[in-house]
Protein backbone atom coordinates (compact mmCIF):
# COMPACT_ATOMS: atom_id res chain seq x y z
CA UNK A 1 0.00 0.00 0.00
CA UNK A 2 1.02 3.50 -1.01
CA UNK A 3 1.77 5.69 2.20
CA UNK A 4 0.12 8.70 0.32
CA UNK A 5 -2.66 6.50 -1.28
CA UNK A 6 -3.98 4.45 1.88
CA UNK A 7 -7.35 2.43 1.48
CA UNK A 8 -10.49 4.92 2.50
CA UNK A 9 -13.31 2.94 4.59
CA UNK A 10 -16.19 5.59 4.60
CA UNK A 11 -18.64 5.49 7.76
CA UNK A 12 -21.46 7.63 8.63
CA UNK A 13 -20.33 10.63 6.67
CA UNK A 14 -16.82 10.55 7.57
CA UNK A 15 -13.70 8.88 6.84
CA UNK A 16 -11.05 6.56 8.37
CA UNK A 17 -8.10 5.43 7.07
CA UNK A 18 -7.00 2.09 6.99
CA UNK A 19 -3.55 1.63 8.92
CA UNK A 20 -0.99 0.28 6.40
CA UNK A 21 1.26 -0.58 8.98
CA UNK A 22 -0.18 -2.73 11.12
CA UNK A 23 -2.38 -3.93 8.56
CA UNK A 24 0.79 -6.05 7.79
CA UNK A 25 0.18 -8.01 10.76
CA UNK A 26 -2.64 -9.59 9.16
CA UNK A 27 -1.23 -12.78 7.75
CA UNK A 28 -2.87 -15.42 9.10
CA UNK A 29 -6.66 -15.34 8.24
CA UNK A 30 -8.03 -17.32 11.39
CA UNK A 31 -6.54 -14.77 13.70
CA UNK A 32 -8.98 -11.68 13.87
CA UNK A 33 -7.45 -10.19 16.91
CA UNK A 34 -4.55 -9.76 15.23
CA UNK A 35 -6.17 -7.56 12.33
CA UNK A 36 -8.21 -5.92 15.04
CA UNK A 37 -5.47 -4.19 17.05
CA UNK A 38 -3.91 -2.87 13.85
CA UNK A 39 -6.95 -1.56 12.77
CA UNK A 40 -9.15 -0.30 15.46
CA UNK A 41 -6.69 2.76 15.75
CA UNK A 42 -8.43 4.87 12.95
CA UNK A 43 -11.81 4.81 14.64
CA UNK A 44 -11.09 6.05 17.96
CA UNK A 45 -13.59 9.40 16.96
CA UNK A 46 -17.36 8.93 18.42
CA UNK A 47 -19.78 9.41 15.42
CA UNK A 48 -23.36 11.33 16.24
CA UNK A 49 -24.97 9.23 13.25
CA UNK A 50 -26.22 6.61 15.06
CA UNK A 51 -28.96 5.93 17.07
CA UNK A 52 -28.51 5.58 20.77
CA UNK A 53 -31.11 4.79 23.66
CA UNK A 54 -30.84 5.86 26.79
CA UNK A 55 -31.93 3.10 29.27
CA UNK A 56 -32.66 2.45 33.21
CA UNK A 57 -29.03 0.84 33.10
CA UNK A 58 -27.32 3.37 30.60
CA UNK A 59 -27.16 3.21 26.81
CA UNK A 60 -27.88 0.73 24.31
CA UNK A 61 -27.23 0.60 20.35
CA UNK A 62 -28.03 -2.14 18.12
CA UNK A 63 -26.32 -3.30 14.82
CA UNK A 64 -27.43 -5.31 11.66
CA UNK A 65 -25.53 -7.23 9.95
CA UNK A 66 -25.77 -10.97 8.29
CA UNK A 67 -25.00 -13.85 10.38
CA UNK A 68 -21.99 -14.82 7.95
CA UNK A 69 -19.73 -11.87 9.71
CA UNK A 70 -20.52 -12.54 13.01
CA UNK A 71 -17.38 -14.69 13.17
CA UNK A 72 -15.29 -11.46 12.36
CA UNK A 73 -16.67 -9.77 15.25
CA UNK A 74 -16.04 -12.88 18.02
CA UNK A 75 -12.70 -13.31 16.90
CA UNK A 76 -10.92 -16.34 17.74
CA UNK A 77 -11.93 -17.98 20.93
CA UNK A 78 -13.74 -14.53 21.35
CA UNK A 79 -10.73 -12.28 21.86
CA UNK A 80 -11.80 -10.21 19.62
CA UNK A 81 -15.23 -9.08 21.21
CA UNK A 82 -13.53 -9.22 24.66
CA UNK A 83 -10.84 -6.58 23.35
CA UNK A 84 -13.98 -4.56 22.41
CA UNK A 85 -15.60 -4.49 25.74
CA UNK A 86 -12.80 -4.08 27.26
CA UNK A 87 -11.62 -0.98 25.52
CA UNK A 88 -14.93 0.37 25.19
CA UNK A 89 -16.39 -0.55 28.87
CA UNK A 90 -19.02 -2.44 27.03
CA UNK A 91 -21.25 -5.05 26.77
CA UNK A 92 -21.88 -7.02 23.08
CA UNK A 93 -24.31 -9.42 22.44
CA UNK A 94 -23.99 -11.18 19.19
CA UNK A 95 -26.49 -13.77 18.05
CA UNK A 96 -25.27 -17.53 17.78
CA UNK A 97 -23.81 -18.43 14.54
CA UNK A 98 -26.61 -18.83 11.80
CA UNK A 99 -29.07 -17.32 13.26
CA UNK A 100 -29.85 -13.78 12.09
CA UNK A 101 -30.31 -10.78 14.68
CA UNK A 102 -28.56 -8.19 15.34
CA UNK A 103 -25.80 -7.09 17.10
CA UNK A 104 -26.56 -5.43 20.75
CA UNK A 105 -24.05 -3.08 22.57
CA UNK A 106 -25.06 -1.84 25.96
CA UNK A 107 -22.41 0.39 28.63
CA UNK A 108 -22.71 3.11 31.13
CA UNK A 109 -21.31 5.65 29.25
CA UNK A 110 -22.85 6.79 25.25
CA UNK A 111 -19.29 7.46 23.98
CA UNK A 112 -18.30 4.10 24.56
CA UNK A 113 -21.29 2.84 22.89
CA UNK A 114 -20.66 4.78 20.20
CA UNK A 115 -16.74 3.91 20.02
CA UNK A 116 -17.79 -0.29 19.98
CA UNK A 117 -20.46 0.61 17.22
CA UNK A 118 -17.96 2.42 15.21
CA UNK A 119 -15.64 -0.34 15.49
CA UNK A 120 -18.05 -2.74 14.59
CA UNK A 121 -18.70 -1.06 11.80
CA UNK A 122 -15.56 -0.88 10.30
CA UNK A 123 -14.81 -4.56 11.21
CA UNK A 124 -18.00 -5.29 9.09
CA UNK A 125 -17.49 -3.19 6.30
CA UNK A 126 -13.82 -4.20 6.23
CA UNK A 127 -14.61 -8.27 5.91
CA UNK A 128 -17.19 -7.86 3.47
CA UNK A 129 -15.18 -6.31 1.03
CA UNK A 130 -13.39 -9.80 1.09
CA UNK A 131 -16.40 -11.53 0.29
CA UNK A 132 -16.94 -12.90 -3.12
CA UNK A 133 -19.48 -11.55 -4.98
CA UNK A 134 -22.48 -12.68 -4.67
CA UNK A 135 -25.03 -10.35 -7.36
CA UNK A 136 -24.56 -7.80 -9.79
CA UNK A 137 -27.29 -5.10 -11.29
CA UNK A 138 -27.41 -5.23 -14.91
CA UNK A 139 -29.47 -4.20 -18.08
CA UNK A 140 -29.68 -7.27 -20.38
CA UNK A 141 -28.26 -7.52 -24.04
CA UNK A 142 -28.82 -11.20 -25.03
CA UNK A 143 -31.76 -10.81 -26.99
CA UNK A 144 -31.72 -13.96 -29.96
CA UNK A 145 -30.72 -11.61 -32.55
CA UNK A 146 -28.20 -9.94 -30.75
CA UNK A 147 -26.79 -13.42 -29.56
CA UNK A 148 -26.44 -14.64 -33.12
CA UNK A 149 -24.95 -11.52 -34.40
CA UNK A 150 -21.99 -11.56 -31.53
CA UNK A 151 -21.61 -15.25 -32.81
CA UNK A 152 -20.75 -14.00 -35.78
CA UNK A 153 -18.26 -11.36 -34.20
CA UNK A 154 -16.64 -14.14 -32.63
CA UNK A 155 -16.43 -16.08 -35.45
CA UNK A 156 -14.31 -13.27 -37.80
CA UNK A 157 -12.21 -12.50 -35.15
CA UNK A 158 -11.27 -16.05 -34.30
CA UNK A 159 -10.72 -16.50 -38.37
CA UNK A 160 -8.79 -13.56 -38.58
CA UNK A 161 -6.86 -13.33 -35.09
CA UNK A 162 -6.85 -16.64 -34.00
CA UNK A 163 -2.50 -16.83 -34.64
CA UNK A 164 -2.47 -14.16 -32.20
CA UNK A 165 -1.33 -14.98 -28.45
CA UNK A 166 -3.97 -15.83 -25.97
CA UNK A 167 -7.14 -15.33 -28.67
CA UNK A 168 -9.11 -18.66 -28.39
CA UNK A 169 -13.00 -19.15 -28.23
CA UNK A 170 -12.77 -19.87 -24.49
CA UNK A 171 -11.96 -15.49 -23.83
CA UNK A 172 -15.37 -14.65 -25.26
CA UNK A 173 -18.83 -13.42 -23.40
CA UNK A 174 -21.43 -16.02 -23.45
CA UNK A 175 -24.12 -14.45 -25.77
CA UNK A 176 -26.55 -15.71 -23.22
CA UNK A 177 -24.66 -12.99 -20.86
CA UNK A 178 -24.19 -10.36 -22.66
CA UNK A 179 -25.10 -6.98 -20.63
CA UNK A 180 -24.37 -4.09 -19.40
CA UNK A 181 -22.85 -4.52 -15.69
CA UNK A 182 -24.54 -1.03 -12.96
CA UNK A 183 -22.86 -2.31 -10.07
CA UNK A 184 -21.81 -5.37 -8.24
CA UNK A 185 -22.99 -6.30 -4.82
CA UNK A 186 -22.34 -8.86 -1.97
CA UNK A 187 -25.71 -9.94 -0.46
CA UNK A 188 -25.16 -12.16 2.60
CA UNK A 189 -28.57 -12.73 4.02
CA UNK A 190 -32.26 -12.76 2.24
CA UNK A 191 -33.04 -9.23 4.07
CA UNK A 192 -30.26 -7.72 2.24
CA UNK A 193 -31.74 -8.94 -1.07
CA UNK A 194 -35.25 -8.07 -0.38
CA UNK A 195 -33.92 -4.50 0.40
CA UNK A 196 -31.86 -4.81 -3.11
CA UNK A 197 -35.52 -5.29 -4.82
CA UNK A 198 -37.23 -2.56 -2.33
CA UNK A 199 -34.67 -0.13 -3.45
CA UNK A 200 -34.96 -1.30 -7.14
CA UNK A 201 -38.60 -0.17 -6.50
CA UNK A 202 -37.67 3.06 -5.31
CA UNK A 203 -35.31 3.79 -7.99
CA UNK A 204 -38.08 3.42 -10.71
CA UNK A 205 -40.74 5.25 -8.76
CA UNK A 206 -38.32 8.38 -7.59
CA UNK A 207 -36.41 9.01 -10.84
CA UNK A 208 -36.17 6.49 -13.59
CA UNK A 209 -39.61 7.47 -15.00
CA UNK A 210 -38.91 10.69 -15.37
CA UNK A 211 -35.48 10.28 -16.79
CA UNK A 212 -36.53 7.93 -19.52
CA UNK A 213 -40.33 9.78 -19.93
CA UNK A 214 -41.64 6.42 -19.91
CA UNK A 215 -40.46 5.48 -23.30
CA UNK A 216 -38.22 3.49 -24.75
CA UNK A 217 -33.95 4.22 -24.78
CA UNK A 218 -32.60 3.57 -28.11
CA UNK A 219 -28.65 3.15 -27.24
CA UNK A 220 -25.57 2.01 -29.66
CA UNK A 221 -22.74 0.29 -29.33
CA UNK A 222 -19.88 1.49 -31.28
CA UNK A 223 -16.23 0.92 -30.99
CA UNK A 224 -14.21 -1.23 -28.77
CA UNK A 225 -11.52 -0.09 -26.37
CA UNK A 226 -9.38 -1.95 -23.74
CA UNK A 227 -9.23 -2.08 -20.27
CA UNK A 228 -5.54 -2.12 -19.51
CA UNK A 229 -2.44 0.00 -21.01
CA UNK A 230 -0.66 -1.81 -23.51
CA UNK A 231 -2.96 -3.67 -26.80
CA UNK A 232 -0.47 -6.24 -26.84
CA UNK A 233 -1.32 -7.44 -23.38
CA UNK A 234 -5.29 -7.40 -23.01
CA UNK A 235 -7.40 -8.50 -20.48
CA UNK A 236 -10.84 -7.09 -21.23
CA UNK A 237 -12.24 -5.94 -24.42
CA UNK A 238 -15.24 -4.14 -24.62
CA UNK A 239 -17.72 -2.59 -26.43
CA UNK A 240 -18.44 1.04 -25.89
CA UNK A 241 -22.10 2.06 -25.60
CA UNK A 242 -23.84 5.25 -25.76
CA UNK A 243 -27.19 6.77 -26.28
CA UNK A 244 -28.13 7.03 -30.27
CA UNK A 245 -29.86 10.81 -29.76
CA UNK A 246 -26.50 11.70 -28.29
CA UNK A 247 -28.27 12.65 -24.93
CA UNK A 248 -26.87 11.63 -21.36
CA UNK A 249 -30.21 9.90 -19.91
CA UNK A 250 -28.75 6.40 -19.99
CA UNK A 251 -25.82 7.87 -17.98
CA UNK A 252 -27.49 10.04 -15.45
CA UNK A 253 -29.91 6.72 -15.18
CA UNK A 254 -27.36 4.60 -14.03
CA UNK A 255 -25.15 7.13 -12.07
CA UNK A 256 -28.40 7.60 -10.07
CA UNK A 257 -28.81 3.99 -9.47
CA UNK A 258 -25.27 3.39 -8.38
CA UNK A 259 -25.31 6.47 -6.40
CA UNK A 260 -28.39 5.32 -4.77
CA UNK A 261 -27.06 1.74 -3.58
CA UNK A 262 -23.56 3.24 -2.39
CA UNK A 263 -25.62 5.54 -0.27
CA UNK A 264 -27.08 2.54 1.10
CA UNK A 265 -23.73 0.45 1.58
CA UNK A 266 -24.48 -2.27 -0.76
CA UNK A 267 -22.54 -1.12 -3.31
CA UNK A 268 -18.88 -0.03 -2.03
CA UNK A 269 -18.32 3.21 -3.15
CA UNK A 270 -14.97 3.03 -5.65
CA UNK A 271 -16.09 5.34 -8.18
CA UNK A 272 -18.54 8.17 -8.93
CA UNK A 273 -20.16 7.03 -12.13
CA UNK A 274 -20.61 3.93 -14.35
CA UNK A 275 -18.69 2.79 -17.08
CA UNK A 276 -20.92 2.15 -19.68
CA UNK A 277 -19.51 -0.88 -21.82
CA UNK A 278 -20.29 -4.41 -22.86
CA UNK A 279 -17.71 -6.66 -21.83
CA UNK A 280 -17.04 -9.31 -25.21
CA UNK A 281 -13.96 -10.97 -24.38
CA UNK A 282 -12.56 -11.20 -20.80
CA UNK A 283 -9.58 -13.52 -20.02
CA UNK A 284 -11.21 -14.08 -16.66
CA UNK A 285 -13.70 -16.41 -18.73
CA UNK A 286 -10.71 -19.31 -19.50
CA UNK A 287 -10.54 -21.03 -16.01
CA UNK A 288 -14.25 -19.13 -14.88
CA UNK A 289 -16.73 -19.22 -17.59
CA UNK A 290 -19.09 -17.21 -14.75
CA UNK A 291 -16.46 -14.82 -13.80
CA UNK A 292 -18.41 -11.25 -13.80
CA UNK A 293 -16.62 -7.76 -12.99
CA UNK A 294 -13.43 -7.23 -11.09
CA UNK A 295 -12.74 -10.72 -10.02
CA UNK A 296 -13.06 -10.88 -6.41
CA UNK A 297 -9.32 -11.96 -4.61
CA UNK A 298 -10.59 -13.20 -1.25
CA UNK A 299 -12.60 -16.25 -0.56
CA UNK A 300 -15.81 -16.89 1.61
CA UNK A 301 -13.27 -17.39 5.27
CA UNK A 302 -12.10 -13.58 3.77
CA UNK A 303 -8.37 -15.48 2.76
CA UNK A 304 -6.57 -13.88 0.05
CA UNK A 305 -6.49 -16.24 -3.14
CA UNK A 306 -4.28 -15.41 -6.06
CA UNK A 307 -5.85 -15.24 -9.79
CA UNK A 308 -3.54 -15.43 -12.88
CA UNK A 309 -4.77 -14.34 -16.00
CA UNK A 310 -3.17 -14.77 -19.59
CA UNK A 311 -3.72 -11.81 -21.72
CA UNK A 312 -3.89 -11.71 -25.10
CA UNK A 313 -2.85 -9.90 -28.09
CA UNK A 314 -5.58 -7.41 -29.10
CA UNK A 315 -3.32 -5.35 -31.79
CA UNK A 316 -4.67 -6.91 -34.58
CA UNK A 317 -8.59 -6.86 -33.29
CA UNK A 318 -8.12 -3.37 -32.63
CA UNK A 319 -6.52 -2.88 -36.01
CA UNK A 320 -9.75 -4.67 -37.87
CA UNK A 321 -12.51 -3.11 -35.84
CA UNK A 322 -10.96 0.21 -35.99
CA UNK A 323 -14.43 2.57 -36.16
CA UNK A 324 -16.19 -0.49 -36.42
CA UNK A 325 -20.08 -0.19 -35.37
CA UNK A 326 -21.20 -2.74 -32.90
CA UNK A 327 -24.90 -2.29 -32.36
CA UNK A 328 -27.87 -4.18 -30.67
CA UNK A 329 -31.01 -4.42 -31.73
CA UNK A 330 -33.51 -4.85 -28.87
CA UNK A 331 -32.71 -5.27 -24.56
CA UNK A 332 -34.80 -6.52 -22.46
CA UNK A 333 -36.57 -4.00 -20.36
CA UNK A 334 -35.46 -4.27 -17.25
CA UNK A 335 -32.68 -3.45 -14.27
CA UNK A 336 -32.42 -7.34 -13.25
CA UNK A 337 -30.95 -8.35 -9.91
CA UNK A 338 -28.60 -11.83 -10.54
CA UNK A 339 -26.70 -14.35 -8.58
CA UNK A 340 -23.67 -15.29 -9.29
CA UNK A 341 -23.54 -19.39 -9.56
CA UNK A 342 -21.49 -21.88 -9.70
CA UNK A 343 -24.01 -23.58 -12.42
CA UNK A 344 -23.24 -21.08 -14.67
CA UNK A 345 -26.63 -20.18 -14.74
CA UNK A 346 -27.89 -16.25 -13.51
CA UNK A 347 -30.81 -16.69 -11.53
CA UNK A 348 -33.09 -13.75 -10.90
CA UNK A 349 -34.59 -12.61 -7.98
CA UNK A 350 -38.02 -12.29 -8.02
CA UNK A 351 -38.01 -8.19 -8.03
CA UNK A 352 -42.03 -6.92 -7.41
CA UNK A 353 -41.71 -4.63 -10.83
CA UNK A 354 -39.48 -5.39 -13.55
CA UNK A 355 -38.28 -1.65 -14.61
CA UNK A 356 -40.41 -0.98 -18.07
CA UNK A 357 -38.67 2.18 -18.25
CA UNK A 358 -35.85 1.22 -21.20
CA UNK A 359 -36.59 -1.06 -24.10
CA UNK A 360 -33.05 -0.41 -25.09
CA UNK A 361 -32.67 -0.66 -28.70
CA UNK A 362 -30.70 0.63 -31.96
CA UNK A 363 -30.54 -0.45 -35.62
CA UNK A 364 -27.38 -2.37 -37.19
CA UNK A 365 -25.44 -5.65 -35.55
CA UNK A 366 -22.32 -7.22 -34.21
CA UNK A 367 -20.58 -8.42 -37.40
CA UNK A 368 -17.65 -5.54 -37.38
CA UNK A 369 -17.18 -3.52 -40.38
CA UNK A 370 -13.64 -3.10 -41.16
CA UNK A 371 -12.04 0.13 -41.04
CA UNK A 372 -11.99 2.24 -44.42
Amino acid sequence: MEVLRPQLIRLGGRIYRKNPIQEQTYQHEEEDEDFYQGFMECAEEPCDAYEVVQTQQGFRCTVKAPSLLYKHIVGKRGDTRKKLEVETKTSISIPKPGQEGEIVITGQHRSGVISARTRIDVLLLTFRRKQPFTHFLAFFLNEVEVQERFLKFQEEVLEKCSMDHGVDSTIFQNPRKLHLTIGMLVLLSEQEIQQTCEMLQQCKEEFIDDISGGKPLEVEMAGIEYMNDDPGMVDVLYAKVHMKDGSNRLQELVDRVLERFQASGLIVKEWNSVKLHATVMNTLFRKDPNAEGRYNLYTADGKYIFKERESFDGRNILKWLDGAVCTVQRVLPEIVLHSNVDSGVWCPHLISAHLSYGLLSATRHWAALPRK
